[in-house]
């Protein structure tokens, strides 16, 4: 089983490119599907839900060609079925991007029900919700998301609540229906922004996306289009919060500070000095970091996917910080590892109640999940001694490159597959 080795208490300085946003590639992904002409997608992260959507998708009979690397062209003119029930799709969460895009064209998709990391109930009753409007069918069956329509039409939609996943789905399934769809109160997250554009470069006509109302007049068909994915503003996060957890000094570059500001704002808050250029943002950690509260929401609000990495920080801060998680109830599980490092961190329902200490110490310790697995990294960056990190397949499902990332910024960190390479690795370092 693939581990992290780090040994700790080394500044992480440097620079470091930002790859393509994993959540927008997944859904783009999906809707290269909703045309028979061919699709180029640039700027793709190499991560494992990618490759296993990449292997869905032509599991249902499109051609996925493999330009490079972060490139891929789709065409979906040779799909032959609309089931997906492929394995490891079962893995990822947004698989139920497909159940939108087979809807849109074929006007029926079975779609497995969809896993990803445990961090909490995700209901899909919203998605189920957008499409019955629609004048779909839908029900569950062994373990399969089943859904048609004789004919989809366009319909008045107000989301119960904001969630970006059933806004995508119903935009993706809206963009191909008779006549027109209103989504109200929709997620504004910049990877709805980037699946509209996306779409609309393929001929759909979407405006309003990245605000609460979208409106969608349904085409009669969409076409090719080469399309270059957004950067992820979780990858540019994380590495934000290195530098600060550190006492770094990092060059974060690709990427849209617009996109950044609830992260920088906290960063600002805590000590650290921020440089913003027109597409990098630079984070000067400090010798001493403040406590402070925060509470995570839908966008522009502090994303939910950077709270393991602010507690992270915050524990190493002066003071006591509160950490609020209105999002995900699950969200904390990573909280008790923390503590085995050294931390001192309370939790009492959604909120985590942090008193920073002056150092965290090494342990073998275990990633939950994807973001709390990246946060954990970053402690054991920070902490004084040798930290190692199992479970790390949750964290190469969503960042590219990551231990390599970290080493050209001076980390001491190593992916071992057993105790002889975990020994030679600390052989070196020490």
């Amino acid at each position: 089983m693939e581990q992290y080795i780090i040994k700790g208490g080394t500044p992480l300085r440097g620079e470091v490119d930002i790859s393509g946003a994993k959540n927008a590639a997944l859904a783009i992904l999906a809707a290269a599907i909703m045309t028979d002409e061919t699709v180029t997608i640039d700027n793709l992260p190499d991560v494992r839900d990618i490759n296993v959507l990449l292997q869905a998708i032509e599991g249902i009979g499109a051609v996925v060609v493999r330009e490079s690397r972060n490139c891929v062209k789709i065409n979906g003119g040779t799909i032959r079925s609309v089931t997906v029930d492929y394995e490891y799709i079962r893995k990822i969460r947004a698989s139920y991007y497909l159940l939108g895009a087979l809807l849109g064209r074929f006007r029926e998709a079975e779609v497995a029900l969809p896993g990803g990391c445990d961090i909490g109930t995700r209901p899909i009753d919203q998605h189920i919700k957008g499409f019955k409007a629609m004048g779909a069918n839908v029900k569950i069956e062994h373990g399969m998301i089943k859904t048609k329509a004789d004919r989809l039409h366009g319909n008045h939609i107000y989301m119960d609540v904001v969630s970006v996943g059933a806004t995508i789905n119903v935009m993706l399934a809206a963009a191909l229906a008779e006549g027109n769809t209103i989504l109200e109160n929709a997620a504004k997250e910049p990877h709805v922004v980037d699946v509209a554009n996306m779409l609309n470069s393929m001929g759909a006509n979407i405006k309003g996306a990245g605000t609460d109302v979208i409106r969608i007049k349904g085409v009669a068909k969409l076409h090719k289009t080469e399309y270059s994915v957004i950067p992820d503003q979780i990858e540019a996060g994380t590495f934000m919060f290195a530098a600060a957890a550190t006492k770094g000094d990092i060059l974060v570059k690709n990427v849209i500070p617009k996109h950044l500001e609830a992260i920088t704002a906290k960063l600002l808050e805590i000590g650290c000095t921020i440089e913003e250029y027109d597409d990098a943002v630079r984070v000067i950690g400090a010798d001493e970091l403040y406590c402070t509260q925060v509470k995570t929401l839908p966008y522009p609000g502090y994303p939910t996917d950077m709270q393991p990495q602010i507690v992270v920080t915050l524990a190493l801060s002066k003071g006591t910080s509160i950490v609020t998680e209105s999002i995900f109830e699950n969200r904390f599980k990573y909280v008790a590892e923390l503590n085995r490092m050294g931390a001192n961190i309370k939790v009492e329902g959604n909120t985590a109640i942090i008193d920073g200490v002056s150092e965290l110490t090494g342990a073998e310790i275990n990633a939950p999940d994807l973001r709390a697995g990246a946060a954990l990294v970053m402690a054991g960056l920070a902490a004084k001694g040798f930290t190692i990190i199992d479970d790390i397949v949750y964290i190469q499902r969503g960042y590219e490159n990551f231990e390599e990332k970290l080493k050209n910024l001076g980390a001491n960190i190593e992916k071992v597959t057993s105790e002889k390479e975990a020994m030679k690795f600390k052989m070196k370092v020490s």
